[in-house]
């Protein structure tokens, strides 16, 4: 059996155990040792980072062939129309590379996201609105790149979901601790592989 650990990462905390003075790294979490992330979050994200002490497993969960849909929550600046959205699910052209089709729509701003720290900055005269994007792929700030390139900029960005894994009722900085059968992923094969360990405090 497998560890894996569902971690809430907050904004302003890189996704690695080491970083330069004054910075937030995930040593700060007490979090159990031999573990690595299994892809990353940019520090400026906050949300469902997911660790592994399985290196087969760590490849599996990082890597986009595999598919295992991301979930994001966004907030961008102005209120995207059915065009925006429409050129946001793609294939859209970064430049370095073209976006696969994804899964986009407005949602109501979401009621359980507790209060960024610090704010995010509004411009009041600007309103806002906030997305929900599906995607398999996870290059580097993909997604604030894709709503930039549609004409709405990224001002809060949370990963909800990985694949099967979720957030639920972690509150930033709070982690969990499952068990899952090596390269096996809940929901495939009938198989439930994962198995609740601990609930540990910040």
């Amino acid at each position: 059996m497998s560890q894996i650990i569902l971690l809430n990462k907050p904004f302003g905390v890189l996704s690695q155990f080491t970083g330069e003075a004054g910075q937030r790294t995930l040593a700060d979490f007490g979090l159990p040792p031999g573990v690595y992330a299994a892809g990353r979050l940019d520090a400026d994200s906050e949300g469902l980072l997911l660790l592994t002490d399985d290196g087969g497993l760590q490849h599996r969960l990082a890597d986009p062939r595999h598919k295992e849909k991301k979930t994001y929550l966004v907030q961008v600046e102005r209120e995207p129309d059915d065009a925006a959205l429409a050129a946001l699910r793609g294939p859209l052209d970064l430049g370095d590379f073209v976006t696969r089709p994804c899964e986009a729509r407005r949602i109501a701003e979401p009621d359980w996201l507790w209060p960024r720290d610090p704010p995010v900055r509004f411009r009041k005269q600007v309103p806002t609105a906030w997305l929900e994007v599906r995607l398999t792929e996870g290059k580097n700030r993909q997604v604030r790149r894709m709503t930039a390139k549609v004409g709405f900029p990224t001002l809060r960005l949370v990963r909800s979901a990985i694949g099967p894994w979720q957030l639920t009722d972690l509150t930033p900085g709070q982690w969990r601790a499952e068990t899952v059968q090596a390269l096996a992923f809940p929901g495939q094969n009938g198989d439930s592989a994962r198995q609740s360990r601990s609930r540990p405090r910040r």
